[in-house]
């Protein structure tokens, strides 16, 4: 019963004013009736002396007419006032956005300048980039001699990240093939439907091997409306990086000079509207990644709706059965012989 006046409304609550005249119509009645009860001698033929009148019951019940009268009235204000109820919700509508992680697995990603080296390094953060986007597709791309993809576009994110930490070197051929991972991305996110598709590239190299140019793969994403994100990976000057495995998965590390092809990283985002990162440590990763997040937001609607019901009935059932219990009284109890 609370929780149901806790939720009224009124469309008119200016109207709920008219209670005031309740006030001086009960000053009236308590002055006009206040020596309603009056001592009244009363002859009786066999008595010689007169018997006071007392005031009985009926006297009192009176009075709750007149309160039934004015709760009635106070009733019909509510009920003027248009007593309502509101239910509020929220329709929201979401675009995501498709992102395609195109991650370079070549050798030299076990460079040890990132902890523990760089494609680990690489996988983490960007598992924590797919676990904040929960209204975008997202797939992945791996490449080092050629491309393949890992994973297409999907919205099961938990599938991504499974397919994400399976992602380890030697998987395919080695080498840096630049264009082939940029294409096989576009190709994987140029026929979805989505308004807005975007390619995070990330390698630590050189394009040194694959049949498509990495300007040429650039072209094509332009032309599909695919913007690339490019980021190189790796410290200034020097890193340890791996020389040679032995048949016991033994590998050995020297220090070796961080080549990236910044130019070319740099020509492909600007040419499809993105922006190139360079990443020394994965401090500087997380930060590139947060980056992107900001600058592709998931657009969200949210639309308020209020649906309000009339709940002038439990008022007007209230007036009606004190009404009739003040017709009843007045007809039965009350009822005064003429």
């Amino acid at each position: 019963m609370m929780k149901f006046f806790s939720d009224i409304t009124f469309a008119h609550p200016g109207l709920l004013w008219l209670m005031l005249v309740i006030v001086p119509l009960v000053v009236f009645y308590i002055f006009k009736n206040n020596d309603t009860v009056a001592d009244v001698s009363i002859p009786l033929p066999w008595r010689s002396d007169k018997m006071p009148y007392t005031a009985n019951y009926k006297n009192y019940l009176r009075h709750v007419l007149f309160a039934f009268r004015m709760i009635v009235v106070a009733l019909l204000i509510i009920i003027i006032a248009r007593p309502q109820s509101s239910t509020s919700y929220k329709n929201i509508t979401s675009e995501g956005i498709d992102i395609i992680v195109a991650l370079d697995i070549s050798s030299s990603m076990l460079s040890k300048d990132f902890s523990p080296n760089r494609i680990e390094a690489a996988k983490k953060v960007a598992t924590s980039f797919i676990e904040s986007r929960p209204a975008d597709k997202i797939g992945l791309v791996i490449f080092s001699g050629h491309a393949f993809t890992q994973c297409p576009l999907t919205t099961d994110h938990a599938v991504v990240k499974n397919l994400f930490s399976q992602v380890h070197t030697g998987m395919i051929d080695d080498g840096t093939a630049i264009g082939d991972g940029l294409s096989t991305a576009v190709a994987r996110i140029k026929d979805d439907p989505a308004k807005s598709k975007v390619v995070i590239l990330l390698t630590d190299g050189v394009n040194n091997m694959g049949s498509i140019a990495p300007l040429t793969a650039a072209e094509i994403a332009k032309v599909f409306g695919v913007r690339v994100y490019t980021i190189g990976v790796g410290t200034t000057g020097k890193a340890l990086s791996p020389v040679s495995m032995a048949p016991d998965g033994t590998i050995q590390y020297t220090m070796m000079d961080v080549e990236i092809d910044e130019a070319l990283l740099k020509d492909i985002a600007s040419s499809t509207g993105g922006q190139y990162f360079r990443a020394t440590d994965n401090e500087s990763l997380s930060k590139i990644y947060a980056s992107i997040d900001k600058m592709e937001k998931s657009k969200i609607q949210e639309r308020d709706y209020t649906d309000r019901t009339e709940e002038f009935l439990p008022f007007a059932i209230a007036a009606a059965l004190l009404l009739a219990s003040e017709i009843l009284l007045k007809n039965t109890i009350l009822k005064t012989v003429p």
